[in-house]
């Protein structure tokens, strides 16, 4: 099975993707409820990790570093880059503090000095808020912003004919990395009858609310 496909049934398993009526922060009503934060065990971070790992090495993106941004990304990018190099790819790693420490080392980044080309790990993007702050972080200490790989890219227009996806594409000019995508939720209900209700739920939300293919 596609590593994508088996990412969605683990989402699935645990809880993090739902099926149902969910308000949206637009207000729109989504069929299905993606939850990141619910991978919060030492075993579903870890099988999150690889995930990660395997669409960073599937995309073929250069980087030389990987970056998440607090606090979500904090544990997702330092298990990202465990899993990266369990599969033979060491990266060095750092993340951001909320607030600059004014004693010890001081700083607002722990790890690995920023440095060449940096790819940023979060959960989703949204507005793209969170990526505009990783990248004037990055470009502050004089590194470059490489890409952002994300858990699920859900292919939906924002306030105008873009999605956040293709926002931070056109805004930062970088590539996004997602581990699935919302034609590859689309494709394992089509594979799966039990799902039959939720496969037309999901396929009308994406033809009123969808853009085009983002990868």
């Amino acid at each position: 099975m596609d590593f994508r496909q088996e990412f969605i049934e683990f989402a699935l398993a645990r809880n993090v993707l739902r099926f149902g009526e969910f308000t949206t922060k637009a207000g729109r009503l989504s069929p299905y409820f993606f939850n990141a934060g619910l991978f919060n065990d030492g075993a579903s971070l870890d099988r999150l990790s690889q995930f990660y790992a395997q669409a960073i090495l599937a995309s073929g993106i250069a980087v030389d570093m990987l970056y998440g941004p607090a606090y979500k990304g904090i544990p997702l990018v330092s298990a990202t880059a465990l899993s990266l190099a369990r599969a033979g790819r060491n990266l060095p790693f750092a993340f951001n503090r909320k607030e600059a420490k004014d004693h010890g080392e001081g700083g607002q980044i722990v790890g690995a000095p920023l440095a060449g080309r940096v790819l940023i790990v979060d959960d989703v993007i949204t507005a793209g808020s969170s990526v505009r702050e990783s990248v004037e972080i990055i470009r502050a200490a004089g590194a470059a912003p490489g890409g952002v790989v994300v858990a699920l890219d859900r292919m939906e227009r924002g306030s105008g004919a873009l999605s956040a996806v293709q926002e931070v594409a056109r805004d930062h000019g970088l590539q996004v990395v997602a581990v699935a995508t919302l034609d590859d939720l689309m494709a394992f209900l089509r594979q799966r009858p039990d799902f039959a209700s939720h496969e037309a739920a999901v396929s009308r939300y994406r033809e009123e609310y969808g853009v085009a293919q983002t990868h």
